[in-house]
């Protein structure tokens, strides 16, 4: 039977593109691998374009009213809590507001919002099996050590 391998990337319409396009290159970090602006009002964005041309996709043209909810989340793979915590830093500076940041036992996540309202996850993952939904409120000031020790007690006993 034909299975999928993994999710490749994900587009989605921006308001004002060169907003979006400022914050996901400048505040998350993301590269730009390709795009046309004067055209098709397109971004092409990378964690690493050598790898993967592109995992993201900002494209001209949202078209739904202010209120609507079109996005549930978009989750982004952290290598390690350091650079979850390196990120918790970034985004705070940058004034915007943190809605959350949790234990899932299995990972690690922060959550936020982007320039037009779409939720985002920053996430890294624990090694940990716990059975979700599972979330336990951190901060992450605290300890590695200390943050292991809360996704650690989240594994269900036998």
């Amino acid at each position: 039977m034909a299975k999928i391998e993994g999710l490749g990337h994900v587009g989605i319409y921006a308001e004002d593109i060169m907003k979006q396009r400022d914050f996901y290159t400048r505040v998350m970090g993301l590269e730009i691998a390709d795009e046309d602006l004067d055209g098709r009002g397109m971004t092409f964005l990378s964690s690493d374009p050598v790898r993967e041309h592109h995992e993201f996709v900002l494209m001209k043209g949202r078209v739904t009213s202010g209120d609507a909810r079109v996005i549930q989340q978009i989750s982004f793979i952290v290598p390690g809590l350091d650079d979850l915590k390196e990120y918790h830093q970034r985004i705070k500076a940058e004034g915007v507001e943190i809605d959350r940041i949790v234990s899932h036992g299995n990972a690690f996540g922060m959550y936020f919002f982007d320039p037009e309202g779409n939720r985002i996850e920053l996430y890294c993952k624990t090694g940990f099996d716990v059975p979700q939904p599972h979330g336990d409120p951190i901060d992450l000031e605290a300890s590695n050590e200390e943050l292991i020790g809360i996704a650690k007690a989240a594994i269900p006993s036998s």
